[in-house]
């Protein structure tokens, strides 16, 4: 299960997403976490569905790459859509009803809605931030973004630096624990049978070494920053200057554009 994490991994390419310039990604991100929080309506939802399925589109990912960023999430999906689907009590009688199990027309309608409103969050951040933006980019954007803050005296730059490295090592500590759990199958570890204690037990030869690795890593890590004399963000140059052009701003347009749209829909949806 763990190699199908994709979370945190950069794939280059030359698509539309990928020459956005990131601050624009990152406020679209913002923008599209609210477009699909607001979609409570079916024409809403079937909007942001859209807006979700254009973004991969334009993210020139392949389409098995993004189905991978889902499988991790499959149980809580089914799970979220089944406490909606049989907890859920509407008006009228139940279409299925099988001893004190009752299904209604509005569980369905909240199933399927919260299904797609998962799907579409899983699958529209992926290709907007981990898939089609580096870490450099992503820390150069998040401390543009959070500039305005340094005259408070808030540490944007180190701020910034933590997330794109917390970003960065999540492959690199999928993999470690890849390793570590083939290790252990090496020396008859089991890890799937025996009750739920007997598994977390288990667990211990994993998180042990996985712990005493990362923290190994970040000493060597902070050992090199050190070596090459890393002071912080002051008096630092980039050697790509981020520039908007105004694609980006049509892009951003065109984002903002939708959330409109929901919130019409939402209203026009409920006043009938």
């Amino acid at each position: 299960m763990l190699k199908d994490v994709t979370f945190g991994q950069y794939y280059p390419g030359n698509s539309l997403l990928h020459r956005t310039d990131p601050r624009i990604k990152m406020i679209m991100m913002i923008e599209y976490l609210v477009i699909i929080l607001m979609a409570n309506s079916v024409p809403a939802v079937l909007l942001g569905m859209g807006l979700t399925l254009f973004l991969m589109v334009c993210s020139g990912v392949r389409f098995s790459v993004l189905i991978k960023s889902v499988k991790p999430l499959i149980f809580v999906l089914i799970f979220t859509a089944v406490i909606n689907l049989f907890f859920t009590a509407g008006g009228g009688d139940p279409l299925v009803q099988l001893g004190f199990i009752k299904i209604y027309k509005q569980g369905i309608r909240n199933a399927v809605m919260m299904l797609i409103r998962l799907l579409s969050l899983v699958l529209g951040t992926s290709v907007l931030i981990s898939f089609t933006t580096s870490p450099l980019e992503l820390t150069d954007s998040i401390e543009s973004l959070l500039s305005p803050l340094k005259k408070i005296g808030v540490p944007v730059h180190e701020f910034a630096m933590m997330m794109s490295i917390a970003l960065r090592f999540i492959p690199t500590l999928i993999e470690e624990t890849n390793k570590i759990i083939s290790a252990q199958k090496s020396r008859c570890a089991d890890f799937e049978s025996g009750n739920i204690i007997s598994r977390v037990k288990a667990l211990i030869p994993i998180l042990i070494p996985l712990f005493v690795s990362a923290v190994r890593r970040a000493e060597e890590l902070a050992d090199a920053m050190e070596c090459r004399c890393y002071h912080g963000g002051e008096g630092r140059t980039k050697l790509k200057v981020m520039k908007a052009s105004a694609s980006d701003y049509v892009f951003l347009f065109c984002v903002t554009a939708v959330i409109v749209g929901i919130v019409f829909l939402n209203k026009i949806y409920f006043l009938i």
